[in-house]
């Protein structure tokens, strides 16, 4: 099994944003595949899996041909335990790939900054305890169409929005899954209103909104990619050495 994390990427545009310094500052190294630019999809999920978002649906397999070996490696890395976090495609992909259902969000585009209210059971999570502890009511970039409407078989939710319900979730010990987006800093935030110029939107507005929160999205969301980064560590310190 390779010492590094596994970082899918679906798409130009879409990458790693704040967690590439954070997991780096973590002492966590990761290889980046890229499949969207014919790069094959490995097998292994490595020391950790983290699958990224981007614009396609999460059932698109015509489209992104990716997408099936994509679910079949993170339901390999929940299965065995690997630490695994899926953000907003990622997160819709292991939604579906674990038994759960993802389709058109009933309420459409959900964009910019929102609010993420906290659930009881994230004081706990070893992902979002830390969270909790640094921002009770923290808030995050979204930018989604699609959205998770029922969640795989025992998956724990973990925060809620005031838009779609299911905002995190945790599968087991070591498999988390986001709608929002915690890496997407303000300039990877405006390539994506610039290029999707949604519609009925203040393109303007929305990344004046995300860019004057930047101090309080590092505030919240460090301590959530730091996680990740321990858990990884202690995945690799006490997996079987076989």
């Amino acid at each position: 099994m390779s010492e590094r994390v596994v970082v899918v990427e679906h798409e130009v545009g879409a990458g790693l944003g704040f967690f590439a310094g954070w997991l780096e500052d973590a002492g966590i190294e990761y290889e980046i595949v890229r499949p969207h630019r014919g790069e094959a999809m490995p097998s292994d999920p490595g020391a950790g899996l983290l699958v990224l978002g981007g614009s396609p649906s999460a059932w698109d397999d015509d489209g992104c041909a990716w997408l099936p070996d994509a679910r079949a490696l993170i339901a390999k890395a929940v299965e065995s335990g690997v630490p695994t976090l899926g953000i907003c495609l990622g997160a819709q992909l292991m939604t579906i790939a674990c038994g759960g259902t993802v389709a058109r969000g009933a309420d459409g585009l959900e964009i910019g900054l929102t609010s993420i209210e906290l659930l009881p059971e994230a004081d706990g999570d070893r992902l979002f305890g830390p969270v909790a502890a640094a921002v009770p009511e923290p808030r995050a970039v979204q930018y989604h169409y699609d959205a998770m409407t029922e969640l795989p078989p025992g998956a724990v939710r973990l925060a809620t929005g005031s838009r779609y319900p299911n905002q995190a979730y945790r599968i087991g010990d070591s498999a988390w899954a986001v709608q929002f987006h915690p890496e997407a800093t303000p300039e990877i935030f405006a390539s994506w209103t610039a290029e999707g110029n949604p519609p009925d939107h203040d393109v303007a507005e929305l990344d004046r909104e995300v860019k004057e929160a930047e101090d309080g999205l590092r505030a919240a969301w460090r301590p959530l990619a730091e996680a990740f980064a321990a858990v990884v560590r202690d995945h690799r310190e006490h997996r079987d050495p076989r």
